[in-house]
């Protein structure tokens, strides 16, 4: 493992950020959507060795579809179709990362694409994928992990009580938007984690985990909140100063898991920091600019910065929903008189109020206080932020809020609905809320 290696300069690490920056007229969307696999049979989640399970469904793609292998130490762990690519989380939920597109409705063509082609091999293999954000009857520990090495090590390592949680049983949907300079880029990393606890409000849907009410409308937002402190939650402070270099302090500070040398992995199981091993080496090893890249991605808050900033605060949600989610984020965020109002609409929160918000939503989601509101409150106007400058943009994608506004203006989340049935027609039964959830995508 002892190699002699050039020494990382911080300057490395900041092209990495700075080469994102893009004219406006070239801001795309892009949308990660995760899935939970289960057994149309037994509504038990499906694993990815089993015969007809997860491996076999992507193999049985790959062959029909003209998809490539993505492996893991010869391991299939994903299919990749230009940049287009199908990956499994932790527990074999399946999520499709499509493209950055120019418009909300290029992704959902691309993904109704895909969906189509996987249907046919689902229905064969009786396997049903839930749009839901937390495994309905199976818990982590009857889900394997699949042969990803990173994901064992993770394991072993997470020490949050609800780490497992979020790992083998949890989906979401995340997206991705661009930025013009560092300015624009903090600008809109600031609001977007000031956006995240009510956008995790308004899409909650995950309350029936394990075949029981867990009393929480999120229990994935949850499971996140107890998942590993030092890497999870707002990358600073949502502070009126931030810049790139002090988003990379925050990856810096973050204990390491592990390095990857040869394709090897070697454990450093949270010993040192980045910036620790920045100063002194680990074993002989200096860091590489790809060593930074793998701290980055094991670097988990609400927003996330790449070239681009990814938004990961949403439960999975089905049907047309799922595209409200991006039409939010670009509405709000590819207009700057959009950005100035949600500024305005948040300027007398303070951090406390945004972190205590963090911690609340996932048990009352819409009904959250703050201040002298509720989320509520506060999300219906996001939603209407959005919707006129949507409208502003003359592509047309403000219709994809109507899924929404169906939800939020009627004073509901998601979870609602699926509660006031849980204890209604579906006399506590997941095999109806598996029903409901299928027919949601019809």
């Amino acid at each position: 493992m002892y190699q002699t290696r050039q020494k990382l300069d911080k300057t490395e690490i900041l092209n990495l950020y700075t080469q994102g920056f893009k004219n406006q007229q070239d801001y795309k969307i892009g949308i990660e959507y995760e899935r939970i696999p289960v057994s149309a049979l037994t509504l038990e989640n499906t694993d990815y060795y089993k015969d007809y399970g997860v491996k076999d469904l992507l193999l049985m793609l790959a062959k029909e579809d003209t998809w490539d292998f993505i492996a893991d130490n010869n391991e299939v762990i994903g299919l990749k179709k230009g940049h287009d690519t199908i990956t499994l989380e932790p527990g074999s939920q399946l999520e499709i990362s499509a493209k950055p597109e120019k418009t909300i409705f290029q992704l959902k063509n691309k993904i109704d694409n895909i969906n189509s082609a996987l249907k046919p091999i689902l229905n064969l293999y009786g396997i049903t994928l839930l749009n839901y954000g937390v495994a309905p009857l199976s818990t982590y520990k009857s889900i394997n992990l699949i042969p990803k090495r990173r994901y064992k090590i993770m394991a072993r390592y997470l020490w949050g009580i609800l780490s497992d949680v979020m790992m083998r049983e949890t989906a979401g949907i995340q997206c991705c938007i661009d930025f013009s300079s560092e300015e624009d880029a903090m600008r809109k990393f600031k609001l977007a984690n000031k956006l995240s606890p009510f956008m995790t409000a308004m899409f909650a849907n995950s309350p029936i985990r394990g075949g029981v009410d867990t009393g929480y409308k999120s229990f994935r937002a949850l499971s996140w909140l107890n998942t590993d402190n030092d890497r999870c939650g707002f990358a600073g402070k949502i502070s009126e100063e931030f810049s790139f270099e002090e988003y990379i302090d925050c990856v810096m500070k973050t204990p390491m898991l592990f390095i990857r040398r040869d394709n090897m992995l070697f454990e450093v199981n949270g010993d040192i920091t980045f910036e620790e091993f920045m100063h002194n080496g680990w074993k002989g090893e200096d860091p590489t600019l790809e060593d930074y890249e793998l701290q980055a991605n094991l670097y988990f808050p609400e927003v996330r910065m790449r070239n681009f900033i990814e938004l990961r605060n949403t439960d999975c949600v089905g049907g047309n929903l799922k595209y409200a989610i991006p039409a939010i984020y670009k509405g709000i965020m590819y207009s700057k008189d959009a950005m100035s109002e949600c500024e305005e609409l948040f300027k007398h929160l303070q951090y406390k109020d945004f972190s205590e918000l963090r911690y609340n939503v996932p048990k009352h989601a819409l009904d959250t206080k703050v201040k002298n509101a509720t989320v509520l409150d506060y999300s219906k106007e996001i939603i209407k932020i959005a919707e006129k400058h949507l409208s502003e943009m003359n592509t047309g994608e403000e219709i994809l809020l109507e899924a929404i506004k169906e939800y939020t203006f009627n004073n509901i989340c998601p979870a609602d609905l699926i509660l006031k049935n849980w204890y209604g027609d579906w006399n506590k039964d997941v095999s109806k809320l598996v029903n409901y959830l299928n027919s949601l995508e019809n």
